[in-house]
């Protein structure tokens, strides 16, 4: 069933307001939303081993306000500043990696409607916001041989318009009440689409089939003729400018939560063991120097890539915050600063969360490997992550700005970041 939401009031909403710099404290954020991730940590594991979807558990974020910590607490949300958000995300990343990556999406979409020129269609999603909806979706198609090539087409019929195509990476769709879907008009221009997920003409296909993030709903999206409601059409020129770099922190995020918990869980299974390996330089595993040291070293790492998220975060605050100003040099300017750190962020993140849960094994026995404990599963979720948007093309950047001065934040850059959000 579509639902058909009337027209906003003729008063819009600016800009200037909804990214005005937010005050709320980030201890207030986390006495808030610590126990709801404490909650969905209990059953994490059971989840993993069992492929079970958490449903349950998204809606239990969403009631909490979750899905709108960047919206300023006048319009229903918790006024969160974009560091907050990450930092947040990457806490919920430690409970359940798999329901952090399901919010990427929606927080984007948010993001993009806080960033939007005053319209109804920005009152119209804000109050979609404050009643719980969620936005799921995927911009990458199923069936073409580029990043850059979309074959889903979005047609106006006199006066309806209508969307078919297919998709794949379609992170969170199965958990959303819209689907954030891009497509070429009858001009040829690319235009995203907001979609009613429940109706006729879309089927969501769960045949995510990759060793890692297992239940995030990443698989196909097809749409055929399906309807695209009042206040649903954006132009992709629209999108705001930091989008790509949003779509990757979030990424980051999840994998500094997965390298906590592999070194939660690491070091709680060297505390568990009771034999050491005869070489080893006490017969108590805990109270070996050696493997205290392996312990040692993973938690400088695990500091290092919190760190180095709460300091990339950051530069997207200073984005939003020249673009509310209305100052476009100075947003140029902060969105090749952010494009910068976010890519060298993203080599450190990923080579740590790789590191971790590889080499906690290391102070750990055989018994480790025992499916029942899953501790695989830290390695499976962050080798999947890692493989969106591989590291080797943003070193190639940042060697390129760092030796010729080229703009990172070009747009082939920006596409890449939109568009290959699961290749």
């Amino acid at each position: 069933m579509i639902i058909i939401v009337p027209s906003a009031a003729t008063t819009t909403t600016d800009v200037r307001a909804l990214l005005a710099r937010p005050s709320t404290a980030l201890d207030e954020l986390t006495a808030r939303y610590r126990p709801v991730f404490a909650k969905i940590a209990e059953g994490n594991l059971a989840r993993e081993r069992a492929r079970e979807f958490g449903y349950e558990q998204v809606r239990w974020l969403i009631d909490a306000g979750f899905s709108r910590l960047r919206i300023p607490r006048e319009f229903g949300g918790d006024g969160a500043t974009l560091q907050q958000v990450f930092v947040l995300l990457s806490e919920l990343a430690e409970a359940d990696p798999n329901i952090a990556h399901v919010f990427r999406n929606h927080l984007a979409f948010v993001e993009d409607r806080l960033n939007s020129a005053p319209s109804a269609a920005t009152d119209v999603w804000l109050e979609r916001f404050r009643r719980g909806d969620f936005v799921g979706g995927g911009w990458t198609e199923a069936n073409s041989n580029s990043l850059t090539e979309v074959h889903t087409r979005i047609t106006n019929d006199a006066g309806v318009i209508r969307i078919t195509g297919q998709k794949f990476y379609a992170t969170g769709s199965l958990y959303a009440d819209w689907l954030d879907v891009i497509g070429l008009d009858d001009s040829g221009a690319p235009v995203t689409a907001l979609v009613a997920r429940h109706q006729d003409g879309v089927e969501l296909v769960d045949d995510w089939d990759g060793f890692g993030q297992q239940t995030t709903a990443s698989g196909s999206a097809r749409y055929e003729g399906a309807i695209v409601g009042e206040h649903a059409l954006f132009p992709v020129q629209d999108r705001f400018a930091y989008q790509g770099l949003f779509y990757q922190t979030a990424l980051l995020s999840v994998l500094v939560g997965i390298a906590r918990a592999a070194f939660r869980d690491g070091t709680e299974a060297l505390r568990r063991r009771k034999r050491n390996y005869p070489l080893g330089a006490d017969s108590v595993p805990a109270n070996d120097a050696l493997l205290q040291q392996r312990i040692g070293f993973l938690a400088t790492r695990v500091f290092q890539a919190s760190a180095v998220l709460e300091v990339q975060s950051a530069t997207l605050d200073a984005v939003a915050e020249a673009h509310a100003r209305g100052e476009a040099e100075a947003e140029a300017a902060a969105l090749r600063h952010a494009t910068v750190r976010t890519h060298e962020a993203q080599s450190v993140i990923v080579d740590t969360a790789l590191e971790v849960t590889t080499s906690v094994f290391d102070a750990l026995g055989a018994s480790a490997t025992s499916v029942p404990l899953a501790l695989d599963r830290h390695w499976r979720n962050a080798r999947t992550l890692s493989s969106h948007n591989p590291r080797v093309f943003k070193e190639r950047v940042l060697g390129d700005f760092y030796v010729n001065g080229t703009d990172p934040s070009g747009s082939a850059s920006r596409l890449y970041d939109r568009q290959g959000q699961g290749v």
